[in-house]
């Protein structure tokens, strides 16, 4: 008689009977066949061998769990960048993409993301959140989640492209326009961005001592930014890049009558991060800082640039004929209720229009790219080539004046009837056979024609 626990049930010879086991840094893996096990054993000790393994269930997170979980983590980025990243992120990766585990993101369900990032925003916008989800894959590889990041294995699926827009400087008489319809007290802003390149967080920033009127420069060396949650700080200039830009005299003559009648205003603001510092080290680098002020409110205090932009820059647009008042707004502060004026929505005529003037006028005056690429603060001259090569004067007329030249050659070559014994040979330098074919040349007819490369091809076409 057998006993009970010895016999075979329904489940025998089922399941994930072999094993693999002890490859450093692989985790174990069960197999329903020796067969299979023994490929997987194989594949697994090559890849791991050159640092390429990669577990396939490592895969099975979703792409949400991963960028909240492993992603966001581990990310440094300053509150700046962080804000809107993670509002791009949570806004419309993890709503069309996240429920994807990863390894299942193929070029199938790019596609469908990409369709429905487009249908809800611009394409310029959709670049950015493409470059963002690309950054995430790429985590992901190197956390050995992902053998080959998606994006790149399916080359089909392209990222969004905007149109390509050229960047616009003001005329003169615009500028003019806007900076009369400003107060007083903001119209410094303006020679700023058009005198110095100045993003508006740098022109907000600006320290009277950093107006140099010895030596005729100013030096940038941080900006005023606000975080997510509407709170200030100063930190580096964009791409963490100081600079020196000439300051010229009329632009000297204007800051100084500018501090006179404004008086520049002390401001103590953290530094790189307003959060409150865990540690030592966070509270060594966010040491709050005091700037006095250049520009500063009409209570004087820092500008914060969205009250700055609908309240005083748009209606100046406005009041320039440069924009247009599309409706009204009621805001209600406590008892208090106020109309406001709504504009429609032009980002190209926004504050950073002046610094593209400003790059506009010294390419136009000849001024050489790398130094202005240095006084843009640009990381490359490529960067500034490529934003406003359109305002250099003269780009392609001396190519153009060349090949107009090349061109009208034609009309100045003298193609001979008949071919001419040359008058460097002399008979003691020739051999007989070619005396012979020399002396005879003057009965020869020949053909000429000219070459693609622009020489003369002979035929003889009778002796």
């Amino acid at each position: 008689m057998k006993s009970p626990w010895r016999e075979r049930t329904s489940l025998w010879g089922k399941g994930n009977r072999y094993r693999v086991k002890g490859i450093p840094g692989v985790q174990d893996r069960s197999f329903d066949s020796s067969e299979d096990a023994k490929k997987w054993l194989a594949v697994a000790q090559a890849d791991s061998s050159r640092q390429e393994f990669v577990d396939p269930r490592n895969g099975d997170i979703l792409l949400a769990d991963y960028i909240e979980d492993c992603w966001w983590p581990s990310r440094t980025d300053e509150p700046s960048t962080a804000a809107p990243m993670r509002s791009r992120i949570r806004n419309h990766i993890i709503p069309l993409l996240g429920s994807y585990p990863l390894r299942e993101i193929d070029a199938s369900a790019l596609r469908k993301f990409k369709a429905g990032l487009l249908s809800r925003v611009e394409e310029s916008t959709a670049e950015v959140i493409w470059i963002h989800l690309t950054t995430v894959l790429n985590a992901a590889v190197d956390d050995k989640c992902l053998a080959k990041s998606p994006v790149a294995a399916n080359r089909s699926v392209k990222r969004p492209k905007p149109v390509k827009r050229k960047a616009q400087a003001w005329p003169r008489a615009t500028a003019d326009a806007v900076r009369a319809s400003l107060q007083e007290r903001y119209q410094l802003a303006v020679d700023l961005g058009l005198g110095l390149g100045l993003r508006q967080g740098e022109a907000f920033g600006l320290d009277e001592e950093d107006f140099d009127f010895n030596a005729m420069v100013v030096r940038v060396r941080r900006q005023l930014r606000w975080d997510a949650k509407g709170r200030p700080y100063f930190c580096l200039p964009k791409g963490r890049k100081t600079r020196e830009v000439p300051l010229s005299p009329n632009l000297a003559r204007r800051a100084r009558l500018h501090f006179r009648r404004f008086p520049p205003v002390a401001c103590t603001l953290p530094w790189r991060n307003p959060e409150e510092p865990t540690t030592d080290l966070e509270e060594r680098q966010r040491k709050p800082i005091t700037v006095r002020l250049a520009l500063s409110s009409s209570h004087g205090l820092r500008i914060n640039y969205k009250t700055w932009n609908e309240r005083s820059w748009k209606p100046a647009l406005a009041s320039a004929g440069v924009l247009h008042e599309v409706g009204r707004k009621v805001e209600q502060h406590g008892a208090r209720t106020r109309s406001l004026p709504v504009f429609e929505r032009s980002r190209r005529d926004m504050f950073h229009v002046l610094r593209h003037t400003y790059a506009s006028v010294q390419l136009e005056a000849g001024e050489s790219i790398v130094s202005v690429s240095a006084w843009l603060g640009h990381s490359s001259p490529n960067i500034t080539l490529a934003h406003y090569a359109h305002f250099m004067p003269g780009a392609g007329q001396r190519g153009l004046a060349v090949m107009d030249a090349w061109l009208a050659s034609d009309r100045q070559r003298k193609v001979p009837e008949k071919s001419l014994a040359p008058s460097w040979l002399t008979p003691e330098s020739l051999k007989p056979q070619v005396t012979a074919i020399a002396g005879g040349a003057a009965d020869m007819k020949v053909k000429y024609k000219e070459t693609a490369r622009g020489g003369l091809a002979v035929n003889v076409i009778e002796c």
